[in-house]
């Protein structure tokens, strides 16, 4: 017969095991929220707090996108639309709080916004979702194209394409105005938070996991007894609700809306977003609108090029990386578990290093170009990664040049042995 303490341990044993990790999820949730709120009295300027508003802004526009496509398998080239809904939304509950003096503080307008794009998205994936595939994808350019058109013929609603706001004229909430930038970054983590709780409660719902089941195997859904349709429907309804959360958030933060928040361009950029972070995974689109925010606003202070650089960098990830970012971090997580990692550092660094600079030579190159092409009679001065430089000298683009040349070409002899180690230190080890 055991021992009962014995067996009392095993238990006690067993249910730490099962609750560790849902406790290491919850002090997970909790690293990140007072990251965030610590974040502002890190980065203290002006700037760097808007940034890190249309940063947040970002992450909820592209985790909605990611229930679309990444949770149900729905390729939208329209979901713009409901960021744009629900920014024109908030803004004129905005105005019409600040005429008729209504008790409404400005926390809540996210929340109306968020709901009218739900009331839109109800309306078009009606119809919309009853296909799936590349007929759906038709479907929303279509839409977001009709929108795009209409919104400067309807003034009623669009104002012939932008509307404006001042968010500090409407009642205070508990004493706060919302005049800096800190007070509106605030406001904004709050719904951040919020928001990406939800999402990622709902990957666990029920219809979360159909959801899944319907991106990989709609026909054997059907089989099971349950309507792919429907549950495309209310994946797509639940996606257009935090879009406009989304949209209320930046018509919040910069004061306006326009119709370039509702065009294609948006659609498109946030399924650049998505792919960067990772379509596959929950926390990729955060990734991804992370980079993409930086490249926007970090890297389009220092050049005007910067589309080119994410577009290649767009490129780069999905012939190379399919899974995104995320896809290719977590790639290394059993070669770091296994301690391995020490194996391929050497490979890493003889194939990544020169590949970084033969890639920094190459944009120097471009640099150097545009600069040399567009610049005004005479203005041959120009600042390249900091250092002033003059595109009528030659010796820039002989070092630019020799730096691409020598960099490509030792990353392209050294990437056979980086591949072999990797496969090598990827295989599971064998019998002793």
């Amino acid at each position: 017969m055991r021992d009962p303490v014995t067996r009392a341990g095993r238990a006690m044993r067993a249910a730490s095991a099962r609750s560790f990790p849902g406790l290491a999820a919850v002090l997970a949730w909790g690293v990140a929220v007072l990251l965030l709120m610590a974040l502002p009295h890190i980065f203290v300027a002006n700037s760097a707090i808007t940034i890190m508003n249309q940063m947040a802004i970002t992450i909820v526009f592209a985790l909605s996108y990611n229930m679309l496509l990444g949770q149900a398998g729905m390729l939208s080239f329209g979901h713009a639309i409901y960021f744009g809904f629900g920014g024109f939304m908030c803004l004129h509950a905005m105005n019409h709080v600040q005429v008729e003096d209504l008790p409404v503080p400005l926390p809540v307008l996210p929340l109306i916004a968020g709901l009218f794009s739900l009331g839109m998205a109800m309306l078009i994936g009606s119809f919309s979702t009853r296909r799936a595939g590349t007929v759906f994808a038709m479907i929303s350019l279509g839409v977001v194209e009709l929108v795009a058109s209409v919104a400067i013929v309807i003034h009623l609603f669009f104002r012939g394409g932008g509307v404006g706001g001042d968010r500090t004229l409407g009642m205070t909430f508990f004493g706060i105005g919302f005049e800096r930038q800190i007070e509106v970054y605030y406001l904004i983590c709050f719904w951040l938070i919020l928001c990406v709780g939800l999402m990622y409660l709902f990957t666990l719902t029920p219809l979360g996991r159909m959801a899944n089941a319907v991106r990989e195997n709609p026909v054997r859904v059907e089989y099971l007894g349950y309507s792919a349709r429907w549950i495309r429907f209310l994946s797509f309804c639940a996606a257009g609700f935090f879009a406009g959360v989304a949209g209320g958030l930046f018509s919040i933060n910069y004061e306006i809306a326009s119709v370039e928040n509702l065009s294609a361009e948006a659609s498109g950029t946030v399924i650049m977003i998505a792919f960067l972070g990772g379509v596959g995974f929950f926390f990729g689109p955060v990734l991804g609108a992370v980079l993409f925010t930086l490249l926007q606003t970090v890297l389009g202070l220092h050049t005007n090029l910067w589309q080119l650089y994410a577009g290649v960098l767009f490129l780069a990830t999905v012939m190379f990386f399919p899974s995104g970012l995320t896809g290719l971090l977590l790639l290394h997580g059993t070669v770091v578990r296994q301690g391995r990692l020490r194996a391929v550092a050497g490979p890493y660094a003889r194939t990544v290093l020169p590949g970084l600079i033969g890639g920094l030579g190459i944009c120097a190159l471009i640099e150097l170009l545009f600069h040399s092409r567009n610049s005004a009679s005479g203005g041959a001065d120009m600042t390249l990664f900091w250092i002033p430089v003059q595109t009528t000298d030659t010796v820039p683009w002989l070092i630019a040049a020799g730096a691409a040349a020598v960099g490509i070409r030792a990353c392209r002899r050294n990437a056979p042995a980086l591949a072999s180690a990797w496969q090598a230190e990827r295989r599971p080890p064998g019998p002793l």
